[in-house]
């Protein structure tokens, strides 16, 4: 009686995974030189990722969107992705360089705020991410030696920026912009020379009429020794 039963149950369960085997998703293979870009890295998932912009989703051989945990492979085996998906959509994943570092980490903090990590081959951060309803607001960049090469940062709504920075890979700035009067959108801006030493320096007013950071106020520009050699004065834009 219990081999028949068992019988039973054994047919019973096959049925289940014929019916549903075209549900289940399949692991892709690729190849590393044609899918890891030299300066961008691995990009084909953004699409499926609404979050940041994607407007695709995934399905399986039968056409169905693919629910649950799903990985991917390099043609040697090595893991590429692995996600979690909601009807053909990415929550959150793990891109990696055939090497087995992570090339990339996603994840979703709350309902309107989510970060993506990007990493160099040698697993060092490349960039770091915060979104908020959908947006860039916080960016960073690195270069391979960990100093930061850019950051910059904008309200929430991306009606204007908080701050943008960019230094060079020694250290040394090459332009420094900061809001210092939220209200009337008011920015200090600097621009440095290579050697490091400050080549202009003045105020800046975010426009919102045309969408720009316009000159305004005295500026007052430098040789490359950092001496001041001219003054100028600007209102909305236009040298006066």
């Amino acid at each position: 009686m219990k081999r028949v039963l068992l019988f039973i149950f054994t047919i019973s369960v096959q049925l289940v995974f014929a019916q549903f085997r075209g549900q289940v998703p399949e692991a892709v293979k690729y190849s590393a030189s044609k899918v890891v870009d030299p300066e961008y890295g691995i990009t084909m998932y953004e699409k499926l990722n609404f979050q940041v912009g994607g407007d695709s989703v995934r399905n399986d051989k039968k056409g169905y969107s693919i629910q649950g945990w799903m990985s991917d492979f390099y043609e040697s085996g090595a893991p590429i992705h692995k996600g979690y998906y909601e009807d053909g959509c990415l929550k959150i994943y793990k891109n990696f360089y055939e090497n087995g570092v992570v090339e990339r980490s996603f994840k979703v903090s709350d309902l309107r705020r989510c970060n993506m990590q990007l990493f160099y081959p040698e697993g060092k951060l490349k960039s770091d991410i915060s979104y908020y309803d959908g947006n860039p607001q916080i960016w960073t960049d690195y270069y391979k030696n960990g100093q930061i090469e850019y950051a910059e940062e904008s309200t929430k709504n991306m009606e204007h920026l908080i701050f943008r920075r960019s230094y060079a890979e020694d250290g040394k700035p090459q332009e420094i912009f900061e809001i210092t009067d939220q209200k009337k959108k008011i920015y200090s801006k600097k621009e440095y020379s290579e050697n490091g030493n400050i080549k202009a320096e003045g105020q800046m007013k975010y426009n919102s009429s045309v969408n720009d950071y316009q000159k305004n106020g005295k500026w007052n520009i430098y040789n490359d020794l950092g001496i001041l050699i001219s003054e100028e004065n600007w209102v909305n834009g236009e040298l006066r």
